[in-house]
């Protein structure tokens, strides 16, 4: 169960089932799905001319050469492959598309087809972004694809996209899992409800209607859990995403002074860069030795290099010199990105912000908090972002506590400065995910066991003061492994058909050769896919695989906007 082979699989399928010279044609997310698991070396490889987009009318024509065209089955797509077969640019066309045809999509394709030039039409279920092999995404964004109506419920084009993408995951993967869904949440059960429907009137590409006995799809709402956007990651991962920033595998250093430019964009990637798939989950402090380690075994290699004495010497190193290239090339990649975060977490004082974000996420402690917390108001050394978040963050946990002083701190923030739109957020964070939204304690203090539970927790496995935190999913997934049954899933997690009466999920030794995906509405975060990456290792001997995804891949910064543009007062 690994998202970035399935994808790969099927590019791998779409390059090579054509042989000879072709020109790759795509749309704007069949582009962005290809760039995250594949490169252009690959695809020059297999004869790959040229990669374009579908939408440009300024191609050269070339009858010469067969072109293959990957796009998803949406108007635009469509209404752009029409235009092209119209007037085709190309010999012979190989068509495939990212999910489901409809059977009208297709008529319209054969009565546009007046030069018969289409060979052959296929679908090829890519149609989700695969980040890492335990974590995907639908790569919804407010401004393409705003995820709410008005109120907590599913804007009808995210809706339709996100059954469309889980639908194509699990047939890539060639599963029909158990669907359970959050009771507290009419969004996940919308769309458990419509991806059932898929299922059933796509039966004969789903397989029978019982299901994977062993695979599970979890379906929980974001609302359950706002804290873990809100925090500071530590990862090397989670850093780029969240201070620098990715876009379907990219960064853009472009905005550094004196940057070279031959990394004014970089690419991350497990496949490609064997020092990112080692490093990605390292925490900011074991990044400095690792980065430090892998320029030592650059210097060591090139004074190697260096030693050219006779003419065996000079083909060794002609032989090695494309490695060399890509070595050099990586080791100033990795420096100038260790280097840029080092930066940005010094001039935001993020260690510091960090510390009380992780105090309020984990310990109950109100008094030296809420002192903390007035502190930082006040001092204007820590940009407002932080504050507000910090802010949102004492809300969420001491929302019913005696002694709460969220009003205070809001007119604090206003009074050191803060734009009222920012300071709104702290409503806005409460009324969609306040302690009446949500479902589960994720503070885990509502009662003595759960507050013994969590202090007993909180003595062992915590790297640092900065990694104390554990997401709200990583919990639930423990006790399902371990086959912990007193948490009642059957109502937390209900089936979506009752009468069904499926396997549960695991039994009381815990679970033993199932898959589970989880699957996030309202977004998924990197710490959730590092504690998917580390259940995953600890759990490989039973033979359980997971794998988590969202609507997006969410850091503080998008999660706040996202539910700006819904839930503003």
């Amino acid at each position: 169960m690994d998202a970035i082979k399935a994808v790969q699989y099927y590019i791998n399928r779409i390059v090579s089932d054509t042989s000879g010279m072709k020109v790759l044609l795509l749309d704007n997310e069949t582009t962005s799905i290809i760039s995250l698991v594949s490169t252009q070396s690959f695809l020059l490889s297999k004869e790959t001319y040229l990669v374009d987009r579908i939408d440009n009318g300024s191609r050269d024509e070339m009858r010469h050469l067969k072109c293959v065209c990957f796009l998803r089955p949406t108007d635009s797509s469509i209404q752009a492959l029409l235009d092209e077969l119209r007037s085709p640019k190309y010999g012979d066309y190989y068509i495939y598309f990212s999910n489901i045809l409809k059977k009208s999509m297709i008529e319209l394709l054969a009565e546009n087809d007046e030069n018969e030039v289409v060979r052959e039409i296929q679908e090829f279920y890519a149609d989700y972004y695969a980040t890492t092999p335990f974590l995907f995404h639908m790569g919804l964004t407010p401004a393409v694809h705003p995820l709410f109506a008005e109120g907590h419920s599913w804007n009808p084009g995210a809706l339709a996209r996100t059954v469309q993408g889980l639908g194509a995951l699990l047939l890539s993967l060639k599963k029909r899992p158990n669907i359970r869904y959050e009771h507290n949440s009419a969004m996940a059960l919308k769309l458990g409800q419509e991806l059932e429907y898929i299922m059933d009137h796509e039966s004969n590409l789903f397989g029978a209607k019982a299901g994977d006995k062993k695979l599970h799809l979890l379906i929980v709402d974001r609302k359950n859990d706002p804290v873990t956007p809100l925090l500071t990651q530590w990862t090397y991962h989670a850093l780029l995403n969240d201070l620098i920033g990715i876009n379907n595998g990219r960064i853009d250093l472009s905005y550094m002074p004196d940057v070279r430019p031959e990394i004014k964009e970089v690419m991350i990637s497990q496949d490609q860069d064997t020092f990112f798939k080692q490093s990605q989950y390292l925490n900011f402090g074991d990044l400095g030795m690792s980065i430090k380690e892998f320029v030592d075994t650059y210097q060591s290699k090139t004074q190697s290099h260096h030693q050219i004495e006779s003419i065996s010497d000079m083909k060794r190193f002609v032989e090695t010199y494309p490695e060399f290239r890509k070595l050099s090339g990586n080791v100033t990649k990795h420096v100038t990105l260790v280097g840029e975060l080092s930066r940005i977490v010094s001039q935001n004082h993020l260690l510091e912000v960090s510390e009380l974000e992780q105090s309020l996420a984990c310990n109950e402690q109100h008094n030296n908090d809420l002192k903390t917390l007035r502190a930082m108001i006040s001092n204007s050394k820590f940009p407002p972002e932080n504050k507000v978040r910090c802010v949102i963050l004492y809300a969420l946990r001491y929302e019913r506590a005696q002694g709460n002083a969220t009003s205070e701190l809001k007119q604090l923030l206003a009074s050191n400065g803060i734009d009222a739109d920012q300071v709104a957020m702290i409503d806005v964070v409460l009324r969609y995910a306040g302690a009446s939204e949500r479902q589960s304690d994720i503070f885990q203090n509502e009662n003595l066991f759960s507050r013994g539970r969590n202090i007993f927790k909180g003595l062992q496995g915590v790297e640092n003061v900065y990694t104390q935190h554990s997401p709200a999913i990583a919990d639930m997934l423990e006790d399902l492994l371990r086959g912990r049954q007193g948490i009642h899933w059957q109502e937390r997690l209900p089936n979506l058909d009752p009468k069904a009466r499926p396997p549960t999920i695991g039994n009381e030794s815990g679970m033993f050769n199932q898959d589970i995906i989880v699957f996030v509405v309202g977004g998924v975060t990197m710490e959730e896919e590092l504690a998917v990456a580390k259940l995953n290792a600890k759990f490989e001997s039973q033979n359980v695989r997971l794998m988590i995804g969202g609507t997006s891949i969410h850091k503080s910064a998008t999660f706040l906007s996202e539910l700006s543009t819904t839930f503003f007062p």
